[in-house]
């Protein structure tokens, strides 16, 4: 090697070496501005802090069996709000408001409001029965009954007039 590219070797690493100080410079220099200038307020916000908390937090405790969960209690989230659905006043109103969904349709095996040939053998088990099958809910071999067609907070006696609308449509 030549001394001219010695001397040309000397300063190239010097320029690189300068390059990259003052690229390292530049790259802390912006670090520090966009630390001071970059977090935004939000993040300061007690608001903001709890309404993330309150999205991240689970939704659900596991209560074991055969161990104490007395210490597990139900608490619904503060933004909940409770929605009543309403209760039917009648076997007529039932039947709109909750029966009509699989009866109209025959869904999940439901014999259609009206069919005489579908309702006939279920007729001639007996109200009894009927009343039964609709209160505590039935598995047949064509299809299934969800007692009291899933509305569980509905009384006794206005799911019998509902079964006595059903039955008067088939007769």
């Amino acid at each position: 090697m030549s001394k001219q590219d010695t001397h040309f070797f000397n300063i190239f690493s010097l320029v690189i070496g300068l390059l990259v100080v003052v690229a390292l410079m530049i790259f802390a220099l912006a670090r520090v501005i966009s630390g001071h200038t970059q977090e935004p307020e939000v993040f300061s916000d007690a608001r903001y802090v709890a309404s993330v908390q309150e999205r991240v937090a689970p939704e659900v405790q596991v209560a074991v069996a055969g161990q104490d969960n007395a210490a597990l209690k139900i608490v619904a989230p503060a933004s909940a709000t409770t929605v009543a659905l309403a209760v039917p006043k009648d076997g007529a109103s039932l039947y709109d408001a909750v029966c009509k969904t699989c009866h109209e349709t025959g869904l999940a095996g439901a014999p259609k409001a009206g069919d005489k040939a579908a309702w006939g053998a279920r007729i001639a088990q007996g109200k009894a029965t009927l009343y039964d099958h609709a209160l505590k809910g039935f598995q047949g071999k064509a299809g299934v009954m969800p007692a009291k067609g899933g509305r569980a907070d509905l009384a006794d006696d206005l799911i019998k007039q509902g079964v006595d609308y059903l039955t008067s449509k088939a007769q």
